[in-house]
């Protein structure tokens, strides 16, 4: 399933002034690409992912789920379409304390109402997948910051997502972890034919990306070369 914005543009109001928090966006992420969009803080990174993701509506342009245009749909229809095929990494987990690793993942599916059996045992598989086969029963407290990330990625994949749109995924970690974060995403978007928007400040990895943008002021184009 692909991810494709045409020249979407948001808009927001600051006293007498408009900020252009995206200006005539465009891009596409097909099934097994990462594509990767770097900019600084508050050049319109967020404001893109809560787009593409259907949490928001652009004031112009549109978004195409599989080549369907979704700007003109009901809310309803939004919320099955972001439920069934869209996933979140945030850049903070943001995991229950009281929760094991293992009952993170499973929690996500039974918010979906999908908790069974199968899905358990998917559950024990994607936290095998992400390196965390002797860590099911450990809390947040017990688990590092790249291993709580881990359990995110998890928890997102539990719902077998068609799109990813993950939120600066390494902010809060070491270079080392945060390396193993994107080769992970990266590894992941692949071996699941996953379409992955990935935004972050940080300019570590971008190799691994299959499309690399550079977001500033709201507007989206390629990286300066030196």
């Amino acid at each position: 399933m692909t991810l494709k914005i045409e020249n979407v543009s948001v808009t927001f109001s600051d006293g007498e002034n408009e900020i252009h928090a995206l200006n005539k966006v465009s891009l596409e992420t097909k099934p097994g690409e990462l594509v990767v969009v770097t900019g600084p803080s508050g050049s319109g990174k967020s404001t893109l992912l809560a787009v593409c993701g259907l949490l928001s509506t652009p004031d112009s342009g549109e978004i195409y789920i599989n080549s369907k245009p979704t700007v003109g749909l009901k809310r309803k229809a939004r919320t099955d379409l972001r439920r069934d095929h869209i996933a979140f990494v945030f850049q903070s987990a943001n995991l229950f304390p009281s929760l094991t690793a293992l009952e993170q993942v499973e929690f996500a599916a039974h918010m979906r109402g999908a908790l069974n059996s199968e899905s358990k045992k998917f559950a024990k598989q994607l936290l095998d997948e992400v390196g965390l086969e002797n860590r099911h029963h450990h809390r947040p407290a017990k688990l590092s910051g790249g291993e709580r990330q881990r359990v995110g990625i998890a928890r997102a994949l539990i719902s077998k997502p068609d799109i990813l749109l993950v939120d600066e995924p390494t902010a809060a970690l070491d270079q080392k972890r945060g390396n193993e974060i994107m080769d992970l995403i990266h590894r992941t978007t692949k071996s699941k034919e996953i379409a992955t928007l990935l935004v972050t400040h940080d300019l570590e990895q971008l190799d691994l990306a299959d499309h690399h943008f550079h977001l500033v002021d709201g507007k989206l184009g390629l990286p300066a070369t030196n």
